[in-house]
């Protein structure tokens, strides 16, 4: 990899074709960034100091993931904030939020703290702590969110692990309603999927191994809408996998309640034939689903019931797969396949661009209160510049992350980021990073 020394002061990206969701626009035009922040869009004849051509590619807001796992601190061999945060950069991502199960958990503000100012000491992303619900995810206890949030999270999930306590799934709901904060739950009832390697049926009993029903999920997300609609809450369902649970989703809405989700590309792209032949590369949590529920995802992203696209980025040491199907740990690394892999739902007509742009850009801005996800004029001049046609193949050992398990090895893709800029600086350009 280059590394180059970035000094600009401003910069003009010329001759795109511009799409931020958050103010209706999609025309081409330039985009003017002056420190730091994104000082006009339009026609200019103005001298910069740096000026990219971005004929036949598209500028967009940066990207914004909010659901990754960087392994910092405590298992810094999978991931570091570092190496996320490159990944991070190749993927036109400015913006991340990281789970809270690490070691220690972020059930304590002086770690939000701390990995908030090593993003920031790293410099090519900014990072969002989601913390922990429960102190040591272990369900029992609250965490004391309102100072957690003073320390910069933005929301509050035992991710990894489900808020599997439903006393303390109402608590956390009505105590942060007081204060507005999202509740982000893995779904799953732990007691019928224990044991579990993927998806219950036919390909689990094929292969023998323990499945994971699709009930579990459902369950789990039906037991919380309910308290949701007890308490007033806000509600989020990470990384949906179930069409059932889709349905579920699009009645609370329906209903009024402030229930939201998300998909990984990874549910809406692949099914669980990919674990055919053993490939613990495609062994996640929840896991590759059925046909069925890949289109119910679909269509969940299609009406506007998912709002949100978020990878679960989950990277894992080769050690870590390489163990066999049932022992192999849970998770893909997701950051940067996920521009090509979402593209697909414009290539196959379940999203306008547009659309698709507003899922990794102002609806998980929106969501989470950030001031991201727009390139409205003064706002912070985080944005991506990807080329949607550019075809490539994946070979995982070019990967930024610092793990290499993905399913995509060896496939081709189509949509590549050119160049990301956050804050106004150029951190990625061309497949370097830029320091």
């Amino acid at each position: 990899m280059l590394f180059v020394v970035n000094t600009m002061s401003d910069l003009l990206i010329r001759g795109g074709r511009v799409i931020d969701p958050a103010n209706g626009v999609d025309k081409a035009a330039d985009v003017w960034i002056e420190n730091g922040r994104i000082a006009a869009i339009g026609k200019h004849k103005a001298k910069a100091d740096t000026v990219i051509d971005a004929k036949g590619q598209i500028v967009a807001p940066g990207f914004i993931d909010m659901h990754v796992h960087l392994r910092e601190p405590g298992q810094e061999w999978k991931e570091d904030i570092e190496s996320g945060s490159r990944a991070a950069a190749a993927s036109g991502v400015t913006s991340m939020c990281c789970m809270p199960n690490t070691e220690p958990r972020l059930d304590h503000a002086g770690v939000v703290r701390q990995i908030i100012e090593r993003a920031e000491n790293v410099g090519l992303c900014r990072l969002h702590p989601i913390a922990a619900v429960s102190k040591n995810l272990e369900g029992k206890q609250l965490t004391e969110m309102r100072e957690l949030s003073r320390a910069g999270a933005v929301a509050f999930s035992d991710d990894g692990r489900p808020i599997w306590n439903a006393g303390i799934m109402r608590r956390a709901l009505e105590y942060a309603s007081s204060f507005g904060f999202l509740i982000v739950q893995h779904a799953e009832e732990l007691e019928l999927t224990k044991g579990g390697v993927i998806n219950e049926g036919w390909i689990s009993t094929q292969l023998g191994v323990d499945g994971m029903p699709v009930e579990g999920e459902d369950s789990m997300v039906a037991r919380d809408i309910m308290l949701t609609r007890l308490t007033d809450g806000r509600y989020h369902v990470a990384h949906i996998s179930s069409g059932r649970s889709v349905e579920l989703v699009r009645q609370a809405k329906a209903e009024g309640l402030n229930v939201s989700a998300e998909a990984a590309p990874h549910h809406f792209a692949l099914t669980e034939e990919e674990v055919l032949n053993f490939n613990a590369d495609a062994k996640m949590n929840p896991p590759l689903r059925t046909e069925e529920n890949r289109l119910a995802i679909l269509e969940g992203l299609r009406d506007g019931t998912i709002e949100i696209i978020a990878t679960d980025h989950a990277p894992h040491h080769e050690d870590d797969k390489r163990c066999g199907l049932e022992c192999a740990a849970f998770g893909i690394v997701g950051l940067e396949t996920m521009l090509p892999v979402s593209l697909e739902l414009v290539r196959n007509n379940i999203c306008s661009m547009s659309d698709l742009i507003a899922k990794m850009t102002c609806n998980p801005a929106r969501l989470l209160g950030l001031e991201a996800g727009t390139l409205s004029v003064g706002a912070p001049a985080d944005v991506s510049i990807f080329d949607p046609d550019a075809t490539w193949t994946l070979d995982r050992k070019k990967l930024f992350s610092k793990s290499k398990n993905t399913p995509w090895h060896g496939r081709e893709m189509t949509g590549r980021v050119t160049h990301t800029i956050m804050d106004g600086r150029l951190v990625y350009a061309n497949g370097n990073i830029v320091a």
